[in-house]
Order: C-alpha cells, then sequence, then structure tokens
C-alpha cells in the first residue's frame, strides 16, 4: 500500500476530531491500541505463559500500555509493570492504572529487566519534542542496556515524530505499533535504527476523518488490525 504519513501537529487533529465531531472517546481509542499492542506482543513472544516488563509513563501512551498489560494477563503473560517517571497519572491512564491494581497487578519498579523476555515501551508517545526527562531518561537506558527486545507503542520513546531526531537517550525497539497513521518521523532514515520493524494498528478512524483533513486513505485494515509498514528494512507495498 502507498504510506500516507502525518504531522504530530496532524495527529492532534485527528485525536481531536475522533472525540468532538466523531463521538469516538479516548478511552476507546486506548482500548483499540492496547489491544492491537499485546496481539503482537504476542506474536513477538510467539506464545503466552512469558515474562513481560510493561514500562507505562503518566500520559495516554502510558494508558495504552496498561490496556495492554490486562489484556496480556488475560491471555496468561506474566505481565511486570513498571509506572515511569514522576508525573501523576492523568485522568484515564489513572483509570486503567485502577483496573490494573484490583487484578492484582502492582507496580514493580525495581523489576530487573534482564529477567524479561520482551519489553513494551509505553513512556512517551507521538508529541515529544527535545530529549525525555531525566526521570524517564533512566528507564531508557536500562531498557536499552538490558538487550532485550523492545516494543514501543505509537513511537520509540524519545524520538522526535516529525523530524525523525532520536533524543539523548531514545528507546532502540525492536518493532514499533504505530496508531492510526505512521508519524512522518517514524519513515525518515534517521529513525530507521530506533524504529526497528514498523505496524500500524487501526484504532477506528473513521475514513470520513481523513477526507475531512484532505487525505486521500485507502481502506488500510482489511486483512486485519495489524499491518507492518516496514519489516526487515523493506518498506510493505
Amino acid at each position: 500500500m502507498k504510506t500516507i504519513a502525518l504531522t504530530t501537529q496532524e495527529m492532534v487533529e485527528v485525536d481531536r476530531l475522533m472525540i468532538e465531531v466523531y463521538g469516538i472517546q479516548l478511552i476507546q481509542m486506548m482500548e483499540n491500541a492496547g489491544r492491537n499492542l499485546a496481539e503482537l506482543a504476542l506474536q513477538m513472544l510467539e506464545g503466552s505463559g512469558k515474562k513481560v516488563a510493561v514500562l507505562c509513563g503518566s500520559g495516554n501512551n502510558g494508558g495504552g500500555g496498561m490496556v495492554a498489560a490486562r489484556h496480556l494477563h488475560n491471555r496468561g503473560a506474566d505481565v511486570h509493570l513498571l509506572r515511569v517517571g514522576d508525573s501523576p497519572l492523568k485522568e484515564i491512564p489513572a483509570q486503567q492504572w485502577r483496573i490494573l491494581e484490583k487484578m492484582g497487578l502492582r507496580n514493580e519498579p525495581d523489576f530487573n529487566l534482564l529477567g524479561a523476555d520482551l519489553i513494551v515501551d509505553a513512556m512517551i508517545g507521538y508529541g515529544l519534542t527535545g530529549d525525555p526527562r531525566p526521570d524517564v531518561a533512566a528507564f531508557i537506558e536500562r531498557a536499552n542496556t538490558s538487550g532485550k527486545p523492545v516494543l514501543s507503542l505509537d513511537a520509540p520513546s524519545g524520538l522526535d515524530t516529525n523530524s525523525g531526531a532520536p533524543g539523548k537517550p531514545c528507546i532502540h525497539a525492536r518493532s514499533t505499533l504505530t496508531l492510526a497513521l505512521p508519524k512522518i518521523g517514524l519513515l525518515s532514515t534517521s529513525a530507521r535504527d530506533v524504529v526497528g520493524n514498523l505496524y500500524l494498528a487501526d484504532i477506528s478512524v473513521p475514513p470520513e476523518l481523513y477526507k475531512h483533513l484532505d487525505l486521500d486513505v485507502t481502506p488500510v485494515f482489511l486483512n486485519g488490525t495489524i499491518v507492518p509498514i516496514i519489516t526487515n528494512g523493506e518498506e510493505n507495498a
């Protein structure tokens, strides 16, 4: 398929239109993102019963990671949650966190990432400019030095999704699951080494929304809710 990519501001507008015009609420989009993230994680793990460390930031990206943690737990994975950063949780992620607590999942900030079979990076979403804050940077460094495969939600934490410039530090993902449409920075040459394999997930954006933005987007998810964009260094047609 022809890859259409969005700027950060265009993605902000997609999110706004989803909520304000189409009535598709953030919690619905978050559920779709997290369920797809869990599905791709299980594919990377090649089954359930393995240890997954889920690194969750305080914002909506972190909320998607929390949804994924719930689905992974429900499907038999050994899930370990790590709350990242000093900022308080936003409203919807806080709701997701309370669900996990009722399920018996707790924050394990000192969990040794060397014991994980897969690390899920849900720390920073598409809005980052500049380098990550020190409290988040420490977890990025822990993930990178663990040598374990990393699956990033929407973008590797630390990447500028407009320019494609990796921050200092930036997650080096084996795979990235981006949402709705790719962000332009994910397709840049400078981002290739940190993005890894790039997949696209359906969060139920109506085609009419893209027409509102003068984007000619053909149906992307005809064969499933996760579509490969770049795998093994090659763009998928």
